[in-house]
């Protein structure tokens, strides 16, 4: 099976894609290209997280760089992808990978690239690594073993964990925390941002507790990601240890998912408005905000508010980092989790996102239910409804060739301002409110957002694309 990148790097079934000879090749294809580059003796960097055979692979692709006389460094840890991309810019490395599938299902693994700075690889990278793939000739590819590598000094063990968490602690008020005494719950969901978060919340005096900690690489049966399904009992433990936020973050830790005081679930959303509202008002900060194009467009009418401007860009986190580097922006996030904050790296991280959020709370001594009130009284009520659909092969080339070859739409009722097919079809109404279809860059899926100035607005708007796509009574979420 060929190795194919999506917007959250290359991600395939174990056993299937994922294997030993596909981890290698694309180890093989990453040093030629630092090769060709120059950027070889600047060293390779290599974590990963919890997943079944993440570690294994991490040190696969450590025996080929080694074997190709690249300099090679290993965090030796179940880690955050965050602290990652965080450990490329530390060592000043051109390039990096984790070895994760992020919030896919526990059949998946993958592996995300990183360029300078520690940023996502862009598709122009993605693309060139893929055509050296391609490149590679037949045969066994070089590798040396792990333990010899790490005994001559090809493969050097790193450990960046101290200085990671040294800058969100720089990073955020941690006196304004230590002030409150706030009661803090962490699910890491199985993954890999214990050690980071609670670190960080306990030096900051909170009164943090811990479930779902353990290693467990099917996470309990569930999928990894923090989202109103599979957080519904840890909402019951908010609420029943009286906790003032619970914190969830995904497999790999790049994403997040709230819990509020009253047992509610925060749409990622809005905790991207939230973080960006407050940095403007109440820590003064000026500049603008990135979103992707399924991302809530309030967004843009808080950055009006200020005076700011709103840039939307396609799903990828990678357009999302790179329009901030761009413009100087203060925030960029999307609606499934991920955020980053000017200052930071230049990629999700759920760890300091969620230190951010604490700060919030301490700072303004109000809960996240007010705050978000008070922006919604300030800049209009936004609702969304999101839908997932599996397709067949044929099922996918049929909506292709209707949606974005013939671009036909369906009758929604109400007068259309402009459609976009920069990344699937999204449809923008007058007056306000939005729909969008598109195929997913890191899941068999076909995912369908609308967001609309009422939930049941929204709710019927995607339900008439449901219909006209042909998938109707078929949501998987």
């Amino acid at each position: 099976m060929s190795i194919q990148f999506g917007t959250g790097g290359w991600r395939a079934v174990i056993g299937d894609g994922f294997t030993k000879a596909n981890v290698q090749r694309l180890a093989a294809a990453l040093a030629r290209k630092m090769k060709d580059e120059g950027a070889a003796q600047r060293g390779f960097l290599i974590g990963y997280d919890r997943r079944f055979l993440s570690r294994e692979a991490a040190h696969w692709a450590a025996e080929v760089m080694a074997g190709a006389e690249v300099p090679c460094m290993v965090v030796e840890r179940e880690a955050p992808t965050p602290l990652i991309m965080f450990a490329v810019k530390y060592y000043e490395l051109s390039y990096g990978m984790a070895v994760t599938a992020s919030h896919n299902p526990a059949l998946y693994n993958g592996v995300k690239v990183f360029t300078k700075g520690g940023r996502d690889a862009d598709e122009s990278v993605t693309r060139d690594i893929e055509d050296y793939i391609a490149a590679l000739p037949d045969g066994e590819i070089p590798a040396v073993p792990y333990e010899e590598g790490v005994r001559t000094g090809k493969i050097q063990i790193v450990d960046p964990m101290n200085p990671y968490i040294d800058a969100i602690i720089r990073s955020v008020n941690m006196d304004a925390i230590r002030s409150r005494g706030l009661k803090v719950v962490l699910d890491p969901m199985f993954g890999v941002s214990k050690t980071a978060l609670s670190t960080i919340l306990i030096t900051a005096r909170c009164d943090v507790d811990v479930i779902h900690e353990r290693r467990d690489a099917l996470f309990g049966g569930r999928l990894p990601a923090p989202n109103s399904k599979t957080l519904i009992g840890f909402q019951s433990f908010v609420v029943e240890n009286g906790c003032d936020i619970g914190i969830a973050t995904d497999g790999d830790a790049d994403r997040l998912g709230i819990i509020d005081d009253r047992g509610k679930f925060l749409h990622p959303n809005k905790i991207l408005v939230l973080l960006y509202y407050y940095l403007l008002k109440y820590k003064g900060w000026h500049g603008a905000a990135v979103r992707n194009l399924a991302t809530t467009h309030l967004l843009d009418a808080v950055a009006a508010e200020f005076g700011e401007v709103c840039y939307e860009v396609p799903v990828g986190f990678k357009h999302v980092s790179g329009k901030m580097l761009e413009t100087g922006a203060v925030i960029g996030g999307e609606s499934s989790g991920g955020l980053t904050v000017r200052g930071h790296i230049q990629g999700k991280d759920g760890i300091y996102a969620a230190a951010l959020l604490v700060e919030m709370l301490a700072t303004t001594g109000r809960s996240l239910s007010e705050l978000y009130r008070e922006i919604t009284e300030r800049c209009g009520a936004f609702e969304m409804v999101e839908r997932g659909y599996r397709f067949s092969r044929e099922e996918k080339e049929r909506i292709h060739q209707q949606v974005m070859a013939d671009k036909l739409l369906p009758d929604f009722g109400r007068d259309i301002q402009r459609v976009s097919y920069a990344d699937g079809c999204k449809v923008c109404f007058q007056g306000g409110g939005w729909v969008v279809a598109r195929f997913s860059g890191t899941e068999p899926l076909l995912r369908v957002f609308c967001e609309m100035s009422g939930e049941r607005e929204a709710a019927e708007t995607a339900a008439c694309m449901e219909r006209f796509l042909g998938l109707e009574g078929r949501n998987i979420e």
